[in-house]
């Protein structure tokens, strides 16, 4: 499951894409001024970022820029109400990699997102295998022999995390960051909450004992090298 994070000071437009995104089974958070979307995007990892260029304090122009000067490879879509060429040059310019004019349908953003993401991943398997199950993000499937399940978008979510990273330990708090939106009341217990029913149906391909809990340290994925 992808991370997005919306940063608009639009508070009517943001919800709307929000509540949008959320049904396509993307993680969204909403921010409304550049300093404190900058702060997030050194603080958190994001999938994509969909930036409104003219924000209060700090312009999305040099959240951009700041950003991918910090390393930030994230791909980035920005909102602008201008049509000019020469300033969706400067846009794309400084690193965004799409952009959108307002006012603009809420689908032609989806599908913008879901373009990039299928160019994106040309870098992981559409597919993540782990010894005899298969888990199909997009589908929110997990799939063993002739069994399919079909998973919640949180547990979907967590076991592609831990299969992208496998053999490496996560404290709960790293799950929080990485999995669940930084504006989420979700604590460590929500992470052992989500933990316990995602076993439960891994239990039913018979592999519950795929993901350990490290006591003190938190979860890895157990693969072979």
């Amino acid at each position: 499951m992808s991370k997005v994070l919306i940063v608009d000071d639009d508070v009517l437009l943001s919800h709307s894409l929000k509540l949008y995104l959320e049904e396509q089974n993307y993680v969204v958070e909403t921010i409304g001024d550049g300093e404190d979307a900058l702060h997030l995007l050194r603080s958190f990892p994001y999938d994509a970022i969909i930036l409104d260029w003219n924000l209060p304090g700090m312009s999305g122009e040099t959240v951009c820029l700041e950003y991918r000067k910090g390393g930030g490879q994230a791909p980035i879509i920005f909102l602008t109400g201008q049509n000019d060429i020469s300033f969706i040059e400067r846009g794309l310019g400084v690193g965004a990699d799409d952009y959108l004019t307002k006012p603009f349908e809420v689908r032609e953003l989806a599908a913008r997102l879901r373009s990039m993401f299928r160019r994106r991943r040309g870098e992981f398997e559409a597919e993540l295998r782990a010894f005899n199950i298969v888990l199909k993000p997009e589908l929110n499937l997990l799939v063993s022999d002739d069994t399919k399940i079909t998973l919640r978008p949180k547990e979907t979510a967590v076991l592609e995390y831990l299969m992208r990273n496998p053999n490496r330990i996560f404290s709960a708090q790293q799950l929080l960051d990485s999995v669940w939106s930084a504006d989420s009341t979700a604590t460590a217990n929500t992470v052992r909450t989500w933990m316990g029913l995602l076993r439960q149906k891994l239990a039913q391909v018979g592999r519950e004992t795929l993901i350990r809990t490290v006591p003190g340290a938190g979860y890895v994925l157990d693969l072979p090298d």
